[in-house]
């Protein structure tokens, strides 16, 4: 199964001020990282406005990818034009909440996701990545000695 994924939309559609804000896509990023590790699932996440110096192309790992359109194009574009060189469409998933997308990519067999829909999915997955995370953290008892000095500290609070 794979995700293509409007980023400026979704990031739009998560917190109007993650848009503006210089580490909103890297927050982004982040949590859909953690999804992709979680599910196994390939994501290509599109951007406006690529950063400068940075590549149109950013392979993350070998199941994400980060695409730019080329100076002087946009996203929905190069949106569209991913979702016409898809042969096999049958798990494959177009996220926006762009209408002239999510009507392309129907006319194309292409199913899509509205951000709502998928933030959804994602909250589901990152709070079970949690749950999972907490269960794996082990609990050592303190040392004597630790906890000698605790008393210390607890009794000198006291007085």
């Amino acid at each position: 199964m794979a995700y293509l994924i409007d980023g400026n939309n979704l990031l739009g559609h998560i917190s109007a001020y993650a848009l503006k804000d210089k580490g909103g896509r890297a927050s982004l990023i982040g949590r859909l990282l953690s999804f992709q590790r979680m599910t196994g699932k390939r994501i290509h996440l599109v951007f406006d406005g690529r950063p400068p110096g940075d590549e149109t192309r950013i392979e993350v790992n070998s199941k994400f990818t980060i695409l730019y359109p080329e100076p002087g194009g946009n996203a929905d574009l190069l949106i569209k034009e991913r979702i016409g060189n898809q042969n096999d469409k049958r798990h494959f998933f177009v996220v926006t909440t762009d209408r002239d997308l999510r009507d392309f990519a129907k006319a194309h067999g292409v199913k899509s996701l509205t951000c709502l829909e998928f933030n959804r999915e994602l909250k589901k997955v990152l709070r079970e990545y949690g749950r999972e995370k907490e269960m794996e953290k082990t609990f050592t008892f303190p040392s004597p000695l630790e906890v000698n000095l605790w008393k210390d500290v607890f009794r000198d609070k006291k007085r």
